[in-house]
């Protein structure tokens, strides 16, 4: 049945007496069918009293995993200890893994020392959901020497989840920010800033956590005439190499979105093979390693009229394996600074007045696939649309935040962090786009509206000198 039927169906009221009286409870799902039964164990919500024991018992033998599941997670809300056998039982024996998990994690709900021997035995399952859910039962009794010892002997685990809440919760370890700069603020030095220069020789004299919010496209490897490098593995050790020194800027907690797709050499001669390379799948493995956390990609979709056409040759010939699909998607790959401390804490780093103007009330994307087009530029061939800038800088930043672009190219980033009641620092490398970062902040709406916005355009060495304060 339609949930929205249902939800009519099954109001507040009906729901009240199914919690309060057995027997109605009892008949009722003696006559529905599973999804209803579904539902309505979905909207139970809190049950202070035995009523529901009895008929959620008599459901642990349906035959569909989803009402055993529901019934557990509702019998666990009643906190009777003498259920602790049932959850017992259907940990072990139960085939569906989703029962076990929400048994176990039934087990630990009653917080009755009794079910610590349970949760001892489950800490060597199979299945790594299963033994989260007896350490979090676990947890509770922490302080006991035995509960803390059989903790510790998870540290090797190869779960690398599991090695990471026993290393928070058992020994202590956490990542920890030694920047005693509050939050919400950042270096003046940095402040709508543009340096001419390498961004690695840059980034070496940027302070530690000072950047809110990064967004980049590096340049592609080989493929304009402003990215040459040696060899693929060269052009990935330099991003490497960049992206740690911007997670080292980066402050706690804070995201860090890339912006790549694959990218095509093209071949010498008709006797050899172009080359792809799949630079998002490549990069990724790094950046885990160095400290960022994947959080979220999302996929740019471009119109096909707008991208190069590499289907010409298939769609006269129809031969297989000589397919070749017109490539109409970049990937933003989003990730987060690895912290302890969840998404919430950031918020709270600022004023409430702060976040309210920050909030993003407009209409926005609810999926992952982003629809723009792209823009052309006379000067610089991979520009980033200017719808693009503002949704990553709205969804990822705050007012008043430090917008980083390391390859700033045309500088559109700078000029949606300033629209937006951010700030930006840019660096670029090439001279012939210095000129076309200040015709395109020109067009910032918010560039005159504050004395202090003026943007700042200093070589390395000036630069170094602003940093240490010498001008």
């Amino acid at each position: 049945m339609n949930r929205s039927l249902l939800s009519k169906q099954i109001n507040k009221e009906l729901i009240d007496e199914l919690k309060n009286n057995t027997q109605v409870l009892l008949s009722f799902l003696q006559n529905q069918n599973d999804g209803t039964i579904v539902y309505a164990l979905e909207k139970l919500g809190k049950l202070e009293n035995g009523y529901s024991k009895e008929p959620l018992l008599s459901l642990l033998n349906n035959q569909n995993e989803n009402i055993r599941t529901l019934s557990i997670k509702n019998l666990a809300k009643i906190g009777d200890v003498s259920l602790l056998p049932t959850f017992v039982k259907y940990a072990r024996l139960d085939e569906s893994t989703e029962v076990r998990r929400e048994s176990v994690s039934a087990v630990g709900r009653l917080r009755n020392e009794k079910a610590i021997p349970v949760l001892i035995e489950f800490l060597k399952d199979n299945d790594p959901k299963v033994v989260m859910q007896a350490i979090r039962g676990l947890l509770v009794f922490s302080q006991r020497e035995e509960v803390k010892n059989e903790l510790k002997k998870l540290i090797d685990h190869p779960n690398e989840l599991i090695k990471e809440v026993i290393n928070k919760e058992v020994n202590g370890i956490q990542y920890k920010s030694n920047n005693s700069q509050k939050h919400d603020e950042f270096p003046f030095s940095l402040k709508n800033t543009v340096v001419h220069g390498d961004v690695q020789k840059i980034l070496k004299h940027v302070p530690d956590e000072s950047i809110h919010l990064t967004f980049t496209s590096p340049p592609y490897y080989n493929a304009r005439d402003y990215s040459i490098y040696q060899s693929y593995d060269e052009y990935l050790k330099f991003l490497e190499n960049t992206f740690k020194e911007v997670h080292r800027v980066t402050k706690e907690g804070r995201f860090f979105v890339l912006n790549t797709s694959p990218i095509i050499i093209p071949r010498i001669s008709r006797a050899h093979a172009s080359k792809r390379y799949p630079i998002p799948y490549d990069i990724h493995p790094l950046l885990v390693k160095m400290g960022w956390e994947f959080i979220d990609d999302i996929v740019w979709l471009k119109p096909e009229a707008c991208v190069k056409n590499r289907n010409a040759g298939f769609l006269q010939h129809r031969k297989p394996l000589a397919y070749k699909p017109n490539a109409v998607t970049e990937m933003l790959m989003v990730y987060r600074k690895k912290s302890d401390k969840l998404i919430d804490w950031n918020i709270q780093q600022y004023s409430w007045d702060k976040v309210k103007k920050s909030k993003v009330l407009d209409k926005y994307e609810t999926t992952n696939v982003w629809r723009i087009d792209p823009t052309f530029d006379k000067i610089h061939s991979a520009v980033f649309p200017i719808e693009l800038c503002n949704r990553v800088v709205k969804y990822y930043s705050f007012i008043g935040d430090l917008i980083f672009d390391p390859f700033a190219g045309s500088g559109t980033l700078g000029r949606a962090a300033l629209n937006l009641n951010r700030h930006f620092f840019l660096t670029e490398k090439e001279s012939k786009y210095i000129n076309r970062i200040k015709e395109e902040l020109n067009k910032s709406d918010n560039l005159f509206s504050f004395k202090d916005s003026q943007p700042s355009f200093v070589d390395l060495e000036n630069f170094i000198k602003s940093i240490k304060g010498t001008i």
